[in-house]
């Protein structure tokens, strides 16, 4: 399966935008990196600033682990989307 996405959204620290002020459309894709060093600096360099996003964190705490990251972040996706389910 080869999967070709209208736009790619990286999910960063360094991002600032919000993940929920962005407007999200069938076709995206999200990539999220490992826990302990995120996104290499190819991709997020290759990508407009527009699409680089962040979760906001307490600057106090503890981050979210990867997998509360990402389902935070597609459960907004699929909000936005009338959480319709496509196969």
């Amino acid at each position: 399966m080869t999967v070709k996405p209208t736009r790619l959204l990286a999910f960063s620290t360094r991002g600032r935008k919000i993940y929920s002020e962005h407007r999200f459309a069938t076709g995206d894709a999200l990539v999220f990196g490992p826990e302990t060093r995120g996104l290499p600096n190819e991709i997020l360099e290759s990508l407009p600033e527009s699409r680089l996003l962040r979760l906001p964190m307490l600057s106090h705490g503890r981050s979210l682990n990867l997998s509360n990251s990402v389902a935070v972040a597609l459960y907004e996706a699929w909000r936005q989307l009338g959480f319709i389910i496509r196969s």
